[in-house]
């Protein structure tokens, strides 16, 4: 009678033991993401910013990963960024050396990253210079700004490469949130390193109000969403919000995450980058 009741209670204790285990695995995060952002002087910039730090946590509870975000540069350094898996710059690139350095290694060292819209900037002169050709040329492979549409506006964007896995779910076209579109200095078609996964459809054109001629396109071919294959990375044009700048309200007219088709893509490529080796 006494072995048999030790036998139970040993079961028992193992079994607890077990779903112990279990739960604490499944509540593990898969991956880690770290958002860097400055947030400063463009309203547009800013409203995407505050929408993204508060949409990607509710998408890491969802989906279970984690999400931090920081405004400190100076945490871009290498024992920083050990702890994460996928690196987000929301807005802005790293200006000093030692940030540069840290990230192009962490980068080469088989590290994630997605950037949004004014992370790819950079003209000479300006306060943005292209002043890192690693990450202006071979990274993003883009080179400098050349220039955008205006006002912010829905785009039709075609999908690229189906076979890709972060658009394999995508349909063949869809209408963006409004956003400011970026024309680059180099033809991306050209990189043979460069897998474009988005660009504008002809659906689109004329693209942008103006009031400049200049920024409404009439035709061209503008990618907008891209990977460097050599690295674990995703660029997207994306991340402009409208803004009431006419009657100075500074009130958003759009969010990006409002439009379905856009949040499922910019889901589907942090999944991706989260799950998948170089």
């Amino acid at each position: 009678m006494m072995s048999l009741k030790r036998t139970t209670l040993l079961a028992l204790a193992i079994t607890i033991c077990w779903l112990g285990n279990a739960l604490g695995q499944n509540s593990r995060p898969k991956f880690k993401v770290i958002a860097f952002y400055t947030a400063k002087n463009d309203k547009a910039h800013i409203s995407f910013v505050h929408e993204a730090n508060k949409w990607f946590p509710k998408m890491a509870a969802k989906y279970n990963f984690s999400y931090d975000s920081t405004k400190n540069w100076n945490n871009l350094n290498a024992e920083y960024l050990s702890h994460y898996q996928v690196v987000l710059f929301l807005d802005t690139r790293p200006d000093e050396p030692a940030q540069r350095v840290a990230f192009e290694k962490y980068m080469k060292n088989g590290g994630a990253w997605m950037g949004f819209h004014f992370s790819a900037f950079a003209l000479t002169p300006s306060d943005f210079p292209q002043n890192w050709d690693w990450y202006h040329d071979e990274f993003l492979g883009s080179g400098q700004y050349v220039s955008n549409t205006w006002r912010p506006t829905l785009a039709v964007l075609r999908v690229e490469d189906k076979k890709f896995p972060m658009v394999k779910n995508m349909p063949a076209t869809f209408k963006s949130a409004p956003n400011e579109w970026y024309r680059w200095e180099n033809d991306l078609r050209k990189n043979p390193d460069i897998k474009i996964l988005l660009s504008i459809d002809s659906a689109s054109f004329p693209l942008g109000t103006g009031p400049k001629q200049s920024e409404i396109w009439h035709s061209g071919y503008y990618p907008v969403v891209w990977t460097n294959t050599k690295y674990k990375m995703i660029y997207m044009n994306m991340g402009h919000n409208d803004i009431d700048y006419e009657h100075k309200t500074d009130k958003d007219l759009s969010l990006t995450f409002d439009n379905e088709m856009e949040s499922k893509l910019i889901l589907d490529a942090l999944l991706w980058l989260g799950s998948t080796k170089k």
